[in-house]
């Protein structure tokens, strides 16, 4: 078998299957392979006059056809089948060659694979991809982390196939070794968590407090996806919302079960951001509603307790409420990229991977699911200031909330009266409102803790740990 392929891909479901046919359509050879082999064929009877493809039976033919240094790209199920592919290729490699994972893989498990690997010589390259199936087709934004020498090798394809900003830059850049760029991917998941629930939230404010219909709300949708809130996500609400269900002639979503799913990165984000120390709260709270939404037994139990009903405002006080969720919705959304950019650095400090933060903004401005376009603004804002400790230390984000913030806190005193479920933008104020405080709870916390646990404090008027004796004896004792 000839080796002419550039790429190859194993693993051909919808995303394996769009990704292959993204790489041929733009002039690569690309060598195929799937457990299924009949998977394989029907590829190419179906899409072969899209580019060139080798289909292959066998790990062996794979791999042969595959041209020096080899780049084979690993679409399958994160996890023990992902290690079982690893197994079952890397012998047949040689050093130099790649194994590349497009897959949502824990960042740790991209880690530990890119440090066995790396001892056999081969580069692995953990890489974020986002998009969906449309996007894998027709441009995801793609996140690679690994050495620098395979990015070198890999890095033009990906950026050919990838999505390109309106100004034209392709939305892939190396995000750094190992596991930075599942890593990154991770928290994009976990901003995108956050985004939907705070739209969710959105639209249940102004279908129980304004009184609005669906139609009428993905009118409003439309509208500000004209403005500074532009982005996939409020485009596609709208159009969710406008659906009309055929069977029934009902709204689309009035059909749908309110109960959430997810696949697990979202809950990632937030588990590491506890071991790393920074506060998701915004994303937390929307991997939580998720998990309340599917407690079906808990909900119906607890529908008969004691609260108030919302009773929809006339139309002139809906409209002008309407504005102000809109300033709500914004606010809280810059909250929620401000806590994921925060988690990349830290992360990026804790394992030494030197994440430019501007150039992940830049990759996620075309492609991906968060795409949006107060994006580039993000990417400018971490360009004049590389060390820049957060998006609200950012002159023109910090003049915006300071506009909003009035509307942010009358949008959720509606919702407390009106009994309104609103935990993304309550955690998203209550995170802006611990950030500008002179003084937090924190002191009388950490005095608790030194009082049953001796546990020290330090002290506002002089450097050094300190113990006091509790009791009967209030003498400091120095540790």
């Amino acid at each position: 078998m000839s080796n002419s392929a550039q790429i190859g891909v194993t693993g051909l479901a919808v995303m394996g299957r769009n990704l292959a046919r993204n790489f041929a359509r733009n002039g690569y050879t690309v060598a195929l392979h799937n457990r299924t082999a009949s998977r394989t064929h029907e590829l190419v009877e179906q899409f072969g006059d899209e580019g060139d493809f080798i289909a292959t039976e066998t790990a062996k033919e794979f791999v042969a056809a595959l041209e020096r240094p080899r780049r084979l790209m690993v679409m399958v199920k994160a996890g023990e089948p992902t290690d079982a592919v690893i197994q079952e290729f890397a012998p047949l490699l040689e050093p130099g060659d790649m194994i590349i994972d497009g897959g949502n893989a824990h960042f740790a498990d991209t880690r530990r694979r890119e440090r066995e690997l790396r001892e056999q010589g081969i580069h692995f390259v953990g890489t974020g991809i986002s998009g969906g199936e449309e996007g894998a087709l027709h441009g995801p934004s793609i996140m690679p982390g690994g050495s620098q020498e395979s990015y070198g090798s890999l890095g033009p394809m990906l950026e050919k196939i990838s999505a390109k900003a309106e100004d034209g830059a392709p939305c892939v850049t190396h995000v750094g070794p190992d596991g930075a760029g599942h890593f990154v991917k991770m928290v994009h998941n976990g901003i995108e968590y956050a985004d939907m629930q705070l739209i969710g939230e959105a639209y249940q404010l102004l279908r129980d407090v304004a009184g609005y219909s669906p139609a009428r709300i993905a009118e409003i949708f439309r509208t500000w996806n004209t403005g500074r809130l532009d982005s996939y996500l409020i485009e596609i609400t709208a159009e969710v919302l406008a659906h009309v269900d055929e069977a029934t002639g009902e709204p689309f979503v009035d059909v749908v079960q309110d109960r959430a799913e997810q696949k697990g990165t979202g809950r990632w984000t937030v588990q590491i951001a506890l071991d790393l120390g920074v506060p998701v709260s915004g994303i937390a709270e929307a991997v939580f509603a998720r998990s309340l939404s599917g407690h079906a037994g808990l909900r119906e139990a607890s529908r008969g307790l004691a609260g108030p009903r919302a009773t929809p405002l006339g139309e002139s006080e809906a409209a002008a409420f309407a504005d102000r969720v809109e300033q709500a919705l914004y606010a809280s959304k810059i909250v929620s990229y401000t806590q994921g950019f925060h988690e990349i650095a830290a992360g990026g400090e804790e394992y030494g991977w030197d994440i430019d933060l501007g150039a992940v903004a830049s990759i996620w401005r075309g492609g991906c699911i968060i795409r949006a376009a107060f994006l580039d603004r993000i990417r400018a804002a971490y360009d004049a200031r590389p060390d820049l400790p957060s998006l609200l230390s950012d002159e023109t984000f910090a003049q915006e909330i300071a506009a909003a913030q009035d509307d942010w806190r009358a949008v959720l005193a509606a919702a407390v009266h009106q009994g309104v479920p609103t935990p993304g933008f309550a955690a998203a104020l209550a995170y802006y409102d611990a950030l500008r405080a002179e003084r937090l709870p924190a002191a009388l916390t950490q005095a608790q803790r030194d009082y049953f646990g001796a546990h020290t404090y330090r002290r506002t008027d002089r450097e050094g740990s300190f113990h006091t004796l509790w009791g009967g004896d209030r003498s400091q004792v120095e540790a």
